[in-house]
């Protein structure tokens, strides 16, 4: 039984989310703003956290900010208003994995949670991806399954969609990596939103391996990306 936390500080909205998810299975943890939310978070070690943006006593970017100084991978997913969607690339860059806007449906947040728990499943070893865990790109050595990046003894943590992307970069050397497929296959759809918050994240991987000038990541206008070394 998979355990989900969830930050909301909307209670009547809470409560309908946590009920809902305790009757498909899930096992839940509940929490109506950041400060309690990061405390259940220490307590219990969710398999995954959905938490509001903007709530009373610490919001939901501090709250990211603070599990990830500990954990990497744990996926988390953002609730937003509307007005507040531009937020969420900011939430990504502080190690976000996905997000919804209200108001949503309760299909969509099970299929979204039921996804980033099966890449997680997958980067830890207990799927069937079938890649190699250790990938040479230049004077790097990248290992999908423990989402690290390492350079003379020194290692970054990768996120898990920082992961995604730099396996399907690696697995397409020399060549492009569609944009779109990548989008519709991570983030579920190609909408310049989403498109947008992809590029935040080749960002980041560029600043993570900028210590070998051999190795870039390519923009090919209007249609992806392309790793080279």
């Amino acid at each position: 039984m998979s355990k989900v936390l969830l930050i909301e500080d909307e209670w009547q909205l809470g409560q309908i989310v946590k009920d809902s998810l305790e009757m498909r299975g899930f096992e839940m943890l509940y929490a109506a703003d950041g400060k309690e939310g990061l405390r259940l978070y220490q307590e219990h070690k969710p398999d995954v956290v959905v938490l509001d943006i903007m709530m009373p006593n610490m919001d939901g970017f501090t709250v990211t900010t603070e599990i990830r100084k500990q954990d990497k991978t744990t996926p988390i997913i953002f609730l937003t208003a509307k007005s507040q969607t531009t937020d969420v690339v900011k939430g990504f860059e502080l190690g976000g994995n996905d997000y919804l806007k209200k108001p949503f449906s309760m299909d969509e947040l099970i299929v979204r949670i039921k996804a980033l728990l099966q890449r997680f499943k997958e980067a830890s070893g207990g799927g069937t991806m079938g890649s190699q865990d250790e990938i040479h790109i230049g004077q790097y050595v990248f290992n999908y399954t423990k989402q690290t990046l390492t350079r003379n003894n020194t290692t970054e943590f990768l996120s898990h969609r920082e992961a995604e992307i730099l396996r399907r970069l690696s697995e397409n050397l020399n060549q492009v990596m569609e944009r779109k497929t990548v989008l519709l296959d991570l983030w579920g759809d190609d909408s310049f939103f989403n498109a947008r918050s992809m590029d935040v994240f080749i960002t980041k991987l560029r600043r993570y391996l900028k210590d070998d000038p051999r190795v870039q990541i390519v923009n090919i206008r209007g249609v992806g990306y392309k790793l080279i070394f």
